[in-house]
């Protein structure tokens, strides 16, 4: 599954751009990341845990940072396995930070393939809409860390946790709507 993002962070590009370079700072925004060593070749292994009503998967895996300096964009490829549900993950990313007129620009496009039980969210056309709420609390935390006052000050600063079923039922809700607006727009056209 794709999903495409452009963030708006209200920060300098540089302050962005170092952030994003600080692969176990940038972590601790990550809703439900675990950061559990850092290889120094720039890879990194971890878990993420996702709860959706029913389902809690911890994909425990690592990933794989390159970053270019010079376009101020990178990579990321990961894989993880949730052993207890048997499920599988894989996402590979590519991000770019550039200014725009009012904010920094940070685009991301994600290439999501999961396997097992967490596919079934994938099929209903939930995880999109999930996904926009998990970067809607990456973005307020990435500001947050580069708002503090101190390097120490930015380090106790994580990301909310984001509850599985309010979240999943929030996202159910808003698919409901959107099929309701396209139905009712369809009628009146």
């Amino acid at each position: 599954m794709k999903i495409t993002e452009v963030i708006r962070v209200q920060r300098d590009p540089d302050a962005v751009w170092e952030l994003f370079n600080d692969v176990p700072e940038l972590a601790h925004c990550l809703p439900g990341a675990e950061l559990d060593e850092v290889h120094g070749d720039g890879s990194y292994s971890g878990k993420v845990s996702v709860r959706l009503g029913p389902l809690t998967a911890t994909f425990e895996g690592k990933a794989t940072v390159v970053s270019d300096h010079a376009t101020r964009s990178g990579t990321v490829d990961g894989k993880g396995v949730d052993r207890r549900g048997g499920s599988r993950g894989q996402v590979k990313v590519q991000y770019a930070i550039e200014p725009g007129d009012e904010a920094t620009l940070v685009t991301v496009d994600a290439d999501v393939l999961l396997s097992g039980a967490a596919a079934q969210f994938g099929r209903t056309g939930l995880i999109k809409e999930m996904s926009t709420r998990l970067i809607d609390e990456f973005v307020r935390c990435v500001e947050a860390k580069l708002a503090a006052g101190t390097k120490a000050a930015a380090a106790e600063i994580t990301a909310g946790e984001v509850r599985g079923f309010s979240l999943f039922l929030s996202s159910v809700i808003a698919s409901i709507v959107r099929f309701v607006k396209r139905r009712f727009s369809r009628r009146r056209g």
